[in-house]
């Protein structure tokens, strides 16, 4: 090679390095987001007690996720306290401003977040005269197309507590104070703890305004979101009240109670509005159970409950009880003697009190079959947040279980019509049943996953699902029995059509062993990465290019480790930085990632790392950064990748790709949300184009150094 030709070498090599850098540097510039601006303060409220409020103020297109969100959404909004002296907190931390709530498929559950403004309370009790606070406020935000990382929002401050006792003197309490003790430093930190809640206050109140404003613009939308989440949970309970109907405890009661009010009053008028008055009762009775259900624990409480993991343990326990009730392994009655005193005090008693007695009679009598469907529906509605949800949900239930009453009384000949009771009545027990055994699974899945116990991994539970399915459409076929069935069970149209629709449902879920993602039920199933068993990606590495899995999945979730597999392998590395609730993760993951040419280049040409900035593994010891001249403290291994993400390639949003040799160096310009897959395939090719041509510089370098060495060693020897 001549001297020319090597100069030229050079100069390409300076030149591709230097697009490359600027290149990367764009993209930082462009990835290093700060949608989210909090402002903190400490408002006393008068008998010993303050909030301390964070304000936000977002940019447009991002929003922040609300509080409880529960354990398989996003990152939502919580509080956490690292030093309380002389305060303690009250409750949760509350969510204040104008809420917007959607359901969201991709999760398979409703979603709460705020736009443009949004305001986060935690309530404190101060026990002793000074306080000294140190806490902070974890949030996720997100737009379209990427997440940021938890992130956390610091409050500090210390002082005299506004005691009751104190509130008369708030304004020269401080300067008193300095006066008589003359210690200076003690009056200049309250005197600036003064200033910073006077000028937080202020920028609060500016927040609040522009919050007020966000809400005459987006109110609407908002409004619309919430009534129909609160229809869903009223048509889940008229639902309920509808299945109900259909069991042996309730259905043969119908014609006898019309009966009753027809033969008990000449008058058919009277009757018939008598037989409306008992349908009222069932139905004020079963709202009053919702509203006892709200008043005990609180609409936040049962959100807590719900997304507890040992409290999920006893609802799936609960569900499973209920289940083996309809199989027919017990009943579930309440005691005889409730319902016969109330039956008694009924004959005795005349007017509305009377037939009120009677609609409860009904209530206690049906409640072994009742009782499951009403649990159910309780838990169900938990996890709305929403006061309103366990009274709707029981409106719509009472609704469902009183219509019958109030149709049959207004046209009685439609009882010669109706269907007799008999073993169908059996039938809609036990399709319940299996349908509990699954949400049963469900719950335990949410333990599970909280406490990291595998006990529930994918192909687990979709085992368990297609089993329970497989035996419903078997017993619809009248191919199983149950205690409870007739010696002649056999299967009518009804339910030969149920039947088939269980086994479809149950040949459906079949390929979900093999890793395929089944996104009609992805909401209900734990994530693809609890799968252990992948026979395609064993296929892959065994048949070469044509066989490759239907979803990829990274082999390290730990960086150090990852990049010492790519120099042992001697492969270049795909660097993802992800979350578990990162919504648009899922969106690339599912839109590109099972591309058969991204799938075989991700498995078979690099090593993929995936980093989750929101795991909530705790640090041995938190660590103390500065990033961009501001203090942060690293908790946990989450926020150990966010710092790694933002630190050395400039960026703080997912997903974010990164391309990387085996040594750590930068092989392309990094990527984040974009659905082309054509793109995202030359991407990954451009890496191992940019790879390759470093390798065969590196070799041919070090073999002219090599040739050069050598001859001049032999013309030393020849002189």
């Amino acid at each position: 090679m001549t001297k020319s030709e090597t100069d030229g070498t050079m100069i390409k090599r300076t030149l591709l390095l230097v697009a490359t850098l600027l290149a990367l540097t764009a993209e930082g510039i462009a990835q290093m987001a700060e949608p989210v601006h909090f402002t903190t303060a400490l408002k006393p409220t008068g008998n010993g007690e303050a909030e301390i409020v964070f304000t936000a103020r977002i940019d447009a297109g991002w929003h922040v996720y609300s509080t409880s969100l529960g354990q398989d959404g996003p990152i939502e909004a919580t509080f956490h306290a690292e030093r309380m002296e002389g305060a303690e907190t009250i409750g949760r931390l509350q969510a204040r401003g104008n809420e917007t709530k959607k359901f969201d498929p991709l999760f398979g559950m409703e979603l709460k977040y705020f736009e443009q403004a949004a305001t986060f309370v935690q309530r404190i009790r101060f026990t002793k005269p000074r306080y000294a606070i140190s806490a902070y406020l974890e949030y996720g935000a997100c737009n379209d197309e990427m997440c940021l990382p938890p992130t956390t929002v610091d409050f500090k401050q210390e002082g005299e507590a506004p005691l009751p006792a104190a509130d008369k003197v708030k304004g020269d309490a401080a300067a008193s104070a300095d006066g008589a003790a003359g210690d200076a430093p003690a009056a200049a930190d309250t005197a600036h703890a003064a200033t910073q809640q006077a000028t937080d206050s202020a920028a609060l109140a500016a927040a609040d305004a522009d919050g007020e404003t966000a809400a005459d613009a987006g109110g609407a939308a908002a409004t619309d979101d919430s009534h129909a989440s609160l229809w869903y949970v009223f048509l889940g309970g008229l639902l309920g009240g509808f299945l109900a109907l259909l069991t042996p405890c309730v259905w043969p009661i119908i014609p006898m109670t019309v009966s009753f009010f027809l033969k008990r009053n000449k008058e058919r008028t009277r009757a018939v509005r008598e037989a409306l008055l008992y349908g009222l009762s069932i139905i004020v009775i079963y709202v009053a159970l919702g509203l006892l259900v709200t008043l005990a624990f609180g609409a936040n409480a049962l959100n807590a409950l719900s997304t507890n993991a040992w409290f999920n343990i006893f609802f799936a326990l609960l569900l499973v009880v209920f289940a083996a009730s309809f199989l027919g392994a017990f009943e579930l009655t309440l005691p005889s003697s409730w319902s016969t005193k109330i039956d008694q005090k009924s004959e005795r008693t005349t007017g509305l009190l009377s037939i009120f007695l009677m609609a409860f009679t009904l209530v206690l009598v049906s409640f072994s079959c009742t009782g499951p469907i009403i649990g159910f529906l309780l838990v169900a509605v938990s996890t709305q947040g929403s006061i309103l949800s366990p009274t709707l949900g029981m409106l719509g239930f009472s609704v469902g279980l009183a219509i019958p009453f109030a149709l049959f009384a207004l046209f009685p000949s439609l009882l010669k019509q109706a269907p007799r009771s008999g073993g169908w009545m059996n039938t809609v027990k036990v399709v319940l049943a299996f349908i509990e055994l699954a949400f049963a699974l469900k719950f335990l899945s949410v333990a599970d996953l909280a406490y990291g116990w595998r006990l529930l991994d994918r192909e687990v539970f979709l085992s368990l699902w297609i089993a329970l399915f497989g035996l419903l459409s078997a017993y619809l076929f009248g191919w199983l029995r149950f205690p409870h069935d007739e010696p002649e069970h056999r299967t009518n149209v009804p339910q030969f059509f149920l039947g088939v629709a269980s086994l479809a449902f149950t040949v459906y879920m079949l390929p979900g062993l093999w890793g395929a993602p089944l996104k009609a039920i992805s909401a209900f199933t734990p994530p693809m990465f609890t799968q252990d068993f992948k026979p395609y990606a064993a296929a892959g590495q065994a048949g070469g290019a044509t066989a490759v899995p239907t979803i990829v999945e990274a082999q390290y979730r730990d960086y150090d480790e990852g990049m010492a597999a790519a120099r042992r392998l001697q492969k270049p590395v795909v660097i993802d930085f992800t979350g578990f609730g990162c919504v648009n993760c899922r969106k690339m993951e599912a839109a590109v990632w099972t591309d058969p040419e991204v799938a075989r280049r991700l498995t078979q040409d690099y090593v993929l790392i995936s980093l989750y900035v929101d795991d909530k593994t705790p640090l041995p010891q938190p660590i103390e950064v500065t990033v961009g001249g501001r203090q942060r403290t690293l908790r946990t291994v989450g926020d150990k990748w966010s710092h790694l993400q933002a630190s050395r390639f400039g960026a703080n949003t997912q997903p974010f790709y990164v391309l990387l040799d085996s040594d750590g160096n930068t092989l392309a310009p990094p990527r984040s949300y974009d659905e082309d897959v054509d793109a995202y395939v030359q991407w990954l090719d451009s890496g191992l184009q940019s790879g390759l041509q470093s390798r065969l510089n590196s070799g041919l370098d070090s073999g002219l150094q090599s040739r050069l060495n050598s001859g001049l060693d032999s013309g030393l020897q020849r002189q």
